[in-house]
């Protein structure tokens, strides 16, 4: 039926899913749909693999370091690898290797041999893997999209299936660990990675020439930084960002002690917190997904962070469960919200030859700082209590908000141009952001 005969809220509807008309993205969705809700098994599996283990908020912090630091250290040099190299083929080789290194978690557990060290090695494995993987995820999603103007939207349908997998996984692996034990959600994740690995053998993309040479990666790198950080805009988002992880995200990993010292569960309570995030973060994704344009996007970021850091400053107060999931839900909401806006500012604004590069930088600010705050969030922990260290994330990340809302005039100033530039806009309207 053609679309102009459809009723409008049918139209609108479709709208949302407008990426999937693009082939190779539609079966990348897929495969990663079935992948994720493994991967949230087990994480929230392996969280709580550590706190049976050691009862230690610290360890949970130095588990959270160590999955995530590699990505800090080494995200520069593999988005340069990124923009040299096939994503497709560097994509294929990081879901096999994470597929093998969560059968050898799954078999240590299985066979009741797991040492907190292995975790920890295992961990480290996990980082060095998604130090490769980020920068080349991030970017594909413009190789996959057919119709470019859907960029923005497939982001968002990126975090919806995420998200979407955040709210089943935790929740089935709740109920699994409590009648199996970690190990199963392990193995379960392991297998779920053969869905992503047989779609993108599916995907059909141009093939990307390949350029090596050390003084050209030298040089590349040194670009890639440069272009970055001499950007206003790029460089003022990759800056909130950093602060959004390094402290507004770090209270993910203590949940395990918030689930059993603040609400006296087990991990079913760990997984109902977990799900009502994810709820949370799926009609967030959903959200942005039905929105038409760029623009507005930095209010949605103004907005976001702030409520996200009163949405974590309340759930510290909280001793009920009912409660803590409503807060919890608005962390998720506003969380995926203000990731997927500036993910989409920053796929829109970068230049095409230099967007893995940048999109490294991303990853180093949200999956690289990130452990950073882990290991303090964990540490500080130990020392005045989960729901203490709580509230001074959730005031600080308030601060954050703050701050980019005061700047977010001068930020318009420089995206309008690379706007007009880039065809978005024909003119300079006063308000694009």
């Amino acid at each position: 039926m053609p679309r102009r005969l459809l009723p409008a809220d049918l139209t609108a509807f479709l709208d949302m899913f407008a990426s999937l008309r693009s082939r190779n993205y539609r079966i990348y969705f897929i495969g990663q749909g079935v992948s994720l809700i493994g991967t949230w098994m087990q994480t929230v599996a392996l969280s709580w693999l550590v706190y049976r283990l050691t009862g230690s908020v610290f360890l949970l912090g130095v588990i959270g370091f160590t999955s995530q630091i590699p990505t800090f250290v080494m995200a520069p040099f593999t988005g340069v690898i990124s923009d040299r190299y096939n994503r497709l083929t560097i994509l294929k080789l990081t879901q096999f290797f994470f597929m093998v290194q969560s059968l050898a978690m799954a078999l240590l557990v299985l066979f009741k041999v797991v040492e907190p060290w292995h975790i920890v090695v295992l961990s480290i494995i996990f980082g060095v893997i998604s130090a490769f993987d980020a920068p080349a995820r991030q970017s594909l999603v413009m190789d996959l999209i057919d119709d470019k103007a859907y960029v923005g939207n497939a982001i968002a349908l990126n975090s919806a299936i995420f998200n979407g997998a955040r709210l089943i996984g935790p929740a089935v692996a709740g109920i699994v660990i409590a009648i199996v034990g970690e190990g199963i959600c392990f193995l379960i994740n392991s297998v779920s990675f053969i869905a992503v690995l047989l779609a993108l053998t599916l995907i059909r993309i141009a093939v990307k020439q390949e350029s090596s040479g050390p003084a050209g990666f030298r040089e590349s790198l040194g670009e890639g930084v440069r272009y970055t950080f001499n950007s206003v805009p790029i460089r003022m988002l990759i800056l909130l960002l950093a602060a959004m992880s390094l402290v507004g995200l770090s209270y993910i990993v203590l949940l395990p002690a918030y689930a059993k010292e603040i609400l006296h569960g087990g991990s079913e309570t760990l997984g109902y917190l977990m799900s009502a995030m994810g709820a949370g973060a799926l009609a967030g994704a959903l959200t942005m997904a039905a929105r038409k344009s760029v623009f507005g996007l930095t209010r949605i970021i103004a907005y976001g962070v702030i409520l996200m850091g009163l949405s974590i400053a309340l759930a510290s107060f909280s001793a009920r469960l009912y409660l803590s999931m409503i807060f919890f839900f608005f962390t998720g909401l506003t969380m995926i919200m203000t990731l997927s806006a500036i993910n989409t500012m920053l796929q829109t604004i970068s230049d095409e030859d230099k967007r893995g590069r940048v999109m490294s930088f991303y990853a180093m600010a949200l999956m690289g700082a990130s452990p950073i705050g882990n290991l303090v969030a964990g540490s500080i922990a130990s020392g005045i209590g989960v729901e203490w260290t709580m509230l001074i994330a959730g005031a600080i990340t308030l601060l954050s908000g703050i701050w980019f809302t005061l700047n977010r005039k001068s930020l318009r100033q420089y995206i309008r141009p690379i706007y007009v530039s880039k065809g978005i806009l024909r003119s300079l309207p006063h308000d694009v952001g």
